[in-house]
């Protein structure tokens, strides 16, 4: 007869070690402190954090972080204990403590996406040198499981592209925008009383947060090292509450999408990847439409499992804790129970491919000649760049002579469909392009 295991934990202790005291890591101290006990019968080990660096001990603090443990000696932190969590964000002195903390044999679990996309290859050469785990569940998505699903469960598959709303706050403004008519200034604002958007809200708007966790997917769906500088990046500052509008009529709506695809951009190239931020027309039957206020959602394509959609709160101090204390369960029971996180992977070493190469569909709008002969003057225009039309429609009268046309193209490289935009401005028949939007997903 088999014997029920005890469920009582483990009389293990492992000491924990926090870089940074704010949001995040405020909930993950108090989480640990008051769920001590489920900690350990899920990890095998008593958790115990013995330190909390910070740069000014004496400012005001959460009542759950006990000012016992705070200190400015953040080396010694990450050089003293069996966990550490790095929660400080950036480069410096992020990259520097982390070493460190390999390098004394810590297992280091991180929401850093920034210190991963710059300098994953070096983190993870650093832990496998130590024989620790390196986790960063939390620097993608939040409380979503993305990295685990690309890191572990979608080991035994290929996966052909992932495509994202990654960026919270981005896709809070762009909600607020299409819901409530807000001008990009004004949702910007709201997105700042709220606490999304930050009072320098650079990295948001200009989509280099959503690059940096980008580069990372990217890297663990394809097996190949990707970096920031990979990554093609358009942000959404520039979108108006006409580009909006123009999304509605055309029967989608327009999101900030990090994008990683397998492409094949010509006949008989080789495989490559395309790695790309941008704001994109998605079509209002598409899953990724209905993405509200500042949550986001992941949808990956594998060869066998099909589709597969993750989605929930990407940011947050509870959220993003969550994905932490995740890690943090996981590198305790290897330590109690041995096993290591997964290695860096980048055994397919695909090249990464250019701009031009990205497969996508484009949106034209072209103010044109309302006269005979102005549609299959443009239509001559696309098959003379072998690009497919998917759709034409009229969006406007300007005058007796003049009317707006939205085309929105069949996939094609961005190659030739720029090419093809260049000869549409050309074209005689064709009075000025009016605007170009990439439309994602079928």
């Amino acid at each position: 007869m088999v014997q029920p295991q005890s469920s009582a934990p483990s009389s293990r202790a492992l000491t924990v070690g926090v870089l940074g005291a704010g949001t995040v890591g405020t909930q993950v101290i108090r989480l640990l402190t008051e769920q001590a006990e489920e900690f350990a019968a899920r990890s095998g080990a008593l958790l115990t954090v013995t330190g909390v660096a910070v740069r000014d001990v004496e400012a005001p603090r959460d009542p759950a972080v006990p000012r016992e443990l705070l200190t400015d000696d953040a080396t010694a932190v990450a050089t003293g204990n069996d966990l550490v969590i790095e929660l400080i964000g950036g480069i410096e002195p992020a990259r520097t403590l982390i070493l460190a903390a390999f390098k004394a044999g810590a297992s280091v679990i991180t929401g850093n996406k920034a210190l991963i996309a710059a300098h994953g290859p070096e983190l993870y050469a650093a832990a496998a040198a130590a024989g620790t785990d390196f986790y960063y569940e939390a620097a993608v998505a939040g409380a979503i499981p993305v990295v685990y699903a690309l890191r572990e469960s979608m080991a035994g598959d290929r996966v052909t592209s992932v495509l994202g709303i990654v960026n919270g706050t981005t896709n809070y403004i762009l909600d607020e925008m299409s819901t409530k008519g807000l001008s990009f200034e004004r949702a910007l604002a709201a997105a700042q009383e709220l606490g999304y958007a930050e009072a320098d809200p650079t990295a948001d708007v200009e989509g280099l947060d959503a690059a940096a966790k980008a580069a990372i997917i990217a890297s663990l769906a394809f097996h190949t090292r990707v970096g920031l500088d990979d990554v093609t990046v358009e942000g959404i500052r520039e979108i108006t509450s006409q580009d909006i509008r123009e999304a509605h009529a055309s029967g989608c709506e327009l999101k900030l999408l990090a994008i990683a695809q397998r492409c094949r951009p010509e006949a008989g190239a080789a495989e490559g990847i395309s790695v790309r931020v941008h704001p994109a027309l998605v079509p209002t039957d598409h899953p990724l439409a209905s993405v509200h206020g500042a949550f986001n959602a992941v949808l990956v394509e594998a060869e066998s499992a099909g589709r597969l959609m993750f989605y929930g709160q990407g940011a947050g101090g509870a959220p993003t804790a969550s994905a932490v204390l995740s890690d943090v369960v996981a590198a305790a029971a290897h330590r109690v129970h041995g096993g290591q996180a997964p290695r860096e992977s980048t055994y397919a070493a695909l090249p990464i491919l250019g701009p031009g190469a990205a497969v996508t569909r484009y949106q034209i709008q072209l103010l044109v000649d309302d006269a005979p002969g102005s549609l299959a003057a443009m239509a001559g225009v696309f098959a003379d760049h072998a690009v497919s039309i998917n759709s034409v429609r009229q969006s406007a009268y300007v005058s007796q002579e003049q009317a707006v046309v939205t085309i929105v193209t069949h996939p094609a490289p961005v190659s030739r469909l720029d090419a093809a935009v260049e000869g549409l401005g050309a074209c005689e028949r064709v009075l000025e392009v009016v605007s170009i939007r990439r439309v994602e997903g079928e």
